[in-house]
């Protein structure tokens, strides 16, 4: 007997044409390339070295502009400035390119490196008696630092996923919650790191490994396991899915609400992660701590090229646009082409251009 033709499913037929690198099969069952995949130009792929071409032309117009720009010291403080804002932006770039976004991420440096220095005192206070040496307190505010920003990540998380609240009504209001909380903790002052901490905690930003200070090696780390992740696993290409088209991601029996806590939770690691390396630098916490970061990782995603609506990007690009961000701010101290207290208007201008660009591509 002939068997009867089977009904496709258009959903299915949906994910093939939303996935990236998906095929269409015709009628006479032989898969045959995307069409606009063929008819792409050439030159259209070329948007993805702008980052790269940009970086280049602002390191050469900061080296003619001021010889200082050019030396390995200056190098290495952009790099090392660079380093809390690029650990973050992985992060961040994991929450937009899922569609979602996360402003909150500057007051919840903040209230996280104000937890820690309020750990870390109690425990050196505690252990000083008892001859436990500095450091052991410095490992469990490290430890207690990355926890605070998961379960900050959670909260964002469970809100957005299970609240079916938007991320940005989410985020701007813990922006405001973490700060205040934090000004409640400080009296509207600052939190300082006691003394006995400060020996035992400063090789943590000041110190350095083969000539490379320690945060640039730890932004390095975190940039590659990004990478890695986004790109080598099931769950990177099921963020960049439900980016595409969350709707299609479900009816493919993606856990949208699972991957989505779990970005959130990831960018929460990360901002506890630049937290703990960013206390020591200046060994207090106050509520002008962490202020516009938001704003800084969003940007160097954005440079970076990943898609403001979501749907694409890449963690390689979003590291070269937070150095990219640092170099704009680097040349604007080093030069007096204008005042450094326009630097978050310039970014401000950054994001609007390229989101502007992206939207006429």
């Amino acid at each position: 007997m002939p068997q009867e033709p089977t009904e496709r499913d258009p959903h299915a037929d949906a994910l093939r044409r939303q996935l990236p690198g998906g095929v269409e099969e015709p009628s006479g069952g032989r898969a045959v390339p995307r069409s606009h995949e063929i008819a792409q130009p050439w030159w259209s792929r070329l948007h993805g070295v702008g980052p790269v071409l940009g970086l280049a032309l602002l390191c050469i117009a900061g080296a003619l502009l001021n010889p200082d720009f050019a030396t390995q010291g200056n190098g290495m403080n952009v790099l090392t400035r660079t380093a809390f804002i690029g650990i973050i932006a992985v992060g961040m770039c994991f929450v937009i390119i899922s569609g979602g976004i996360d402003l909150s991420v500057g007051s919840m440096a903040a209230l996280i490196a104000g937890g820690v220095i309020l750990l870390m005192n109690a425990l050196a206070a505690w252990g000083l008696s008892r001859g436990i040496a500095p450091a052991v307190a410095v490992v469990l505010g490290a430890g207690f630092a990355v926890l605070l920003g998961a379960t900050f990540g959670l909260a964002h998380g469970l809100l957005i996923t299970r609240g079916r609240i938007e991320p940005f009504i989410v985020t701007l209001g813990t922006l405001g919650i973490f700060r205040a909380v934090l000004t409640w903790l400080s009296n509207g002052g600052a939190i300082t790191l006691d003394n006995t901490l400060a020996d035992a905690y400063a090789p943590v930003y000041y110190g350095a490994l083969l000539g490379v200070p320690i945060p640039v090696w730890v932004f390095a780390v975190v940039a590659l396991l990004g990478a890695l992740i986004l790109n080598r696993t099931a769950y990177g290409r099921y963020v960049q899915a439900i980016g595409s088209n969350e709707q299609v991601a479900r009816y493919a029996a993606v856990d949208v609400d699972r991957i989505k806590l779990l970005t959130y939770v990831l960018l929460g690691v990360c901002v506890g992660i630049a937290t703990l390396l960013y206390v020591p630098r200046l060994g207090s916490a106050s509520p002008t701590t962490g202020l516009l970061w938001e704003l800084e990782a969003i940007a160097a995603v954005i440079v970076g090229g990943t898609a403001l609506k979501g749907g694409a990007g890449s963690i390689t690009g979003t590291v070269i646009g937070a150095v990219l961000l640092s170099v704009i701010s680097n040349i604007l101290n080093l030069t007096s082409i204008i005042s450094v207290y326009l630097n978050a208007a310039v970014q401000g201008i950054v994001i609007i251009v390229v989101a502007f660009m992206q939207r006429r591509r």
